[in-house]
């Protein structure tokens, strides 16, 4: 008998915001198939779930709403159900909450830099990777390239273009379009941390948690 996730797992939403879409969690029995009728215990810290307990349906699925707390950083959300033969099996589930640094941030990168960055389109940005002429941008979870370098030489790239550093014309600066505010938050949210060898850029939260801000994901 297992527990196991079927949607609304790693969203990212603001402090204290309900996500967006429903968790959905499905129990299967010893055989593999959904099991319905099957007790679901949820809890999470800092959450707030609805429900709490339920019975999973004829699909043996259950759907959670589930608003964040008021702490930026990584959540986690514990479903429980009893084994049939004893003992419990457990799916843990990660989400996001965002505070106003980081959403400055994830707004910056997503809006200015994601098109040429990220080679994934979405509905709202297309990206521009294809068209660009070798070397090509690292992607902003290369944090072997990134992360050493400082917060200045970040600056100066994003103000002043790839060229004021030596590096690729094709990168354009922004000093009239950004202000040196929102320049600076995106670089303080992209923390590197010399104690957490990673290949993301890592965005320190109040909490003292890290997440990447790239990729949304939680890095403990």
């Amino acid at each position: 008998m297992a527990a196991v996730e079927v949607s609304g797992g790693k969203q990212v939403a603001g402090v204290g915001a309900k996500l967006a879409d429903p968790v959905v969690v499905q129990v299967n029995g010893a055989d593999g198939n959904a099991l319905p009728g099957a007790l679901v215990s949820l809890r999470g810290d800092g959450l707030a779930l609805n429900p709490t307990q339920a019975l999973s349906d004829s699909s043996g699925q259950l759907s959670v709403s589930v608003q964040l707390g008021g702490n930026a950083g990584g959540y986690e959300l514990v479903a429980d159900t009893p084994k049939q033969g004893g003992g419990i099996a457990t799916l843990s589930i990660r989400e996001i909450a965002l505070g106003y640094r980081e959403k400055v941030g994830k707004e910056v990168s997503y809006k200015y830099c994601g098109a040429c960055h990220d080679p994934e389109s979405t509905p709202e940005r297309v990206s521009n990777l294809d068209n660009l002429t070798p070397p090509l941008p690292h992607p902003l979870t290369d944090g072997n390239t990134l992360n050493p370098m400082s917060d200045a030489d970040l600056v100066k790239i994003i103000a002043d273009g790839g060229s004021a550093l030596g590096k690729s014309p094709q990168t354009p600066g922004y000093r009239s379009t950004l202000t040196q505010a929102q320049i600076k938050v995106w670089c303080n949210t992209y923390e590197r941390s010399p104690i957490r060898p990673t290949k993301h850029l890592l965005a320190s939260t109040d909490s003292g948690r890290y997440i990447c801000l790239a990729c949304q994901r939680p890095l403990e």
